[in-house]
């Protein structure tokens, strides 16, 4: 299509970082993995630099401080992977569906990432303004927008920007059978030819890029109206009618 094959812009300054919240350690095959290489190989066609991190191969410990260490647990990988999500422009999580809900890894990580969710970025605003996000959902039951629903929404409330059409997925028939990826008795593979799935995630992957271009162009996110220390300086919000001021 023209739009994969001109791009509008140049995108190699940006960086993108997928989680994938797998239940499976590496290297076992991890279905949402498969999904989430589609995404990444528009991305890196554009030159954007892209880092892949599968969550379970990490020692995240529960908890909704920065360093879970200081707080008696005995390890804690979150600060490593956190400067991952501080240096990336993007931010893609990939979750597959489990009793309809996006899995517990994938909620462990949202909690990590709300850990920070108070500090500050170089603008005064919130740490996580003027950076993009969106998911990638893969099963074999009902539920791919349910679980994005609930991660778009954790991500725009910590500070994320979420464009248009920020989520995609693929689920197969219900109840056992092919994940996506999975090599069919004719020698197919199982979702690659769902045009509704590939549509929407090329979608989902360019609208990622150009709102993280956009943001980038403008030095971030607007700072008017959202600088906690401005609002805790005094300037804040007066009703236009006295009698509620």
């Amino acid at each position: 299509m023209e739009e994969a094959s001109t791009s509008p812009s140049r995108y190699d300054d940006l960086r993108a970082l997928f989680v994938n919240c797998t239940l499976k350690p590496s290297p076992q095959q991890s279905h949402t993995q498969v999904l989430m290489e589609v995404s990444q190989a528009i991305m890196a066609e554009q030159g954007v630099h892209v880092d892949h991190v599968r969550a379970e191969d990490l020692v995240l410990a529960p908890g909704v401080y920065p360093d879970m260490t200081e707080h008696g647990a005995e390890r804690d990988d979150w600060p490593d992977l956190y400067a991952k999500v501080r240096a990336a422009d993007i931010l893609v999580l990939g979750s597959p569906i489990w009793l309809g809900e996006r899995s517990s890894t994938c909620a462990r990580v949202i909690e990590r990432l709300y850990a920070h969710s108070g500090e500050l970025n170089d603008r005064g605003q919130y740490v996580y303004y003027g950076k993009v996000g969106g998911v990638l959902v893969t099963g074999n039951e009902d539920g791919i927008k349910h679980v994005a629903m609930g991660v778009l929404y954790a991500l725009q409330h910590i500070g994320y920007a979420v464009p248009p059409q920020a989520d995609a997925g693929w689920i197969g028939e219900a109840g056992p059978g092919p994940s996506y990826g999975d090599e069919m008795d004719d020698g197919r593979r199982a979702g690659f030819d769902n045009d509704f799935t590939q549509r929407n995630t090329t979608f989902m992957t360019w609208n990622l890029m150009h709102l993280a271009r956009l943001l980038k162009d403008a030095g971030g996110f607007p700072t008017h109206g959202n600088q906690p220390q401005a609002w805790n300086a005094g300037n804040r919000f007066d009703h236009p009618n006295p009698e509620y001021r």
